[in-house]
């Protein structure tokens, strides 16, 4: 994997080492531990073992949990202070590939969304008519969720070396790509807001998806009515840095999910497996 690094930024970029590592252990879920099952003996890596691979590899801490980083990592050797990693993946490689830029869903709290939009006298029968103002409330409400995590808040994550990372994939070729990104939204006075229309039954109707663009360019995208999802659709060349495209290391052909389950039998309970097995 190739790095590229912007010349400025404030978040780490951990050493070429580290992302090959994550490459192995990303691997390592082909042997019928990983979420996704393509065949009977094999599997590939969901977004939980995402998470988790990324926490072996960068030498932290997965949350799982609601946390807003997925991955907190001591920051020094002191580990009174972290950077956070906020993990994301999405079968989304193939449009990255052609429309440059990559696909995150940020969050789907519909009520925290709303509640935020309230804030400025705004409800689900108004909203349409302010696309700004829903729009500033949706970015406020995400910064707010990282901010209390930071330092200033009294939380034990440094923001300003905190990131996004991304693993986009494609399941036909099962090619993947790395990319990190600022944690930090955009200024939401930056970007032109609209509620675009939509085709029902031929015709244009009002339409209840927000899209927030920034030069032509779809950035921010959010789904009100249906979900509650906020997407995030930032442009590779805004990447702090990105990996090449590439494919997990290939496992040993005697490594189907029964050996793999032997092996681990075999080694968490030696004794006891021997014991049992001269007895049959």
């Amino acid at each position: 994997m190739k790095i590229m690094i912007a010349t400025e930024f404030d978040a780490i970029i951990p050493p070429y080492g580290t992302f090959q590592k994550l490459r192995l252990i990303l691997s390592t879920y082909q042997d019928g531990s990983g979420q996704l099952r393509v065949s009977e003996n094999k599997t590939l890596p969901g977004w939980r073992d995402f998470e988790r691979a990324v926490a072996i590899a960068f030498h932290g801490k997965a949350q799982e949990s609601k946390s807003i980083f997925d991955v907190i990592v001591p920051d020094g050797e002191a580990h009174r202070w972290h950077y956070g990693i906020s993990c994301k993946m999405r079968g989304t490689l193939r449009e990255t590939i052609k429309r440059g830029y990559v696909s995150l869903e940020l969050s789907n709290s519909a009520k925290q969304f709303w509640d935020a939009i309230s804030g400025y006298q705004i409800n689900e029968q108004t909203y349409r008519n302010h696309a700004a103002l829903v729009g500033k409330a949706l970015i406020e409400r995400v910064q707010r969720w990282y901010d209390a995590a930071g330092t200033k808040s009294g939380g034990n994550v440094i923001l300003t070396k905190s990131f996004y990372l991304t693993l986009s994939w494609d399941q036909r070729s099962e090619q993947y790509q790395l990319h990190q990104f600022r944690h930090n939204l955009p200024d939401p006075t930056a970007l032109v807001w609209d509620f675009p229309n939509k085709k029902l039954r031929g015709e244009l109707v009002e339409g209840s998806r927000l899209v927030g663009k920034q030069d032509e360019h779809k950035l921010l995208e959010w789904y009100g009515q249906s979900g509650g999802q906020l997407k995030y659709y930032p442009l590779t060349k805004d990447a702090i840095w990105h990996s090449d495209i590439f494919r997990l290391e290939p496992l040993p052909k005697q490594s189907d999910s029964q050996t793999v389950i032997m092996t681990k039998i075999q080694s968490y309970f030696p004794e006891q497996w021997a014991k049992i097995d001269s007895q049959l």
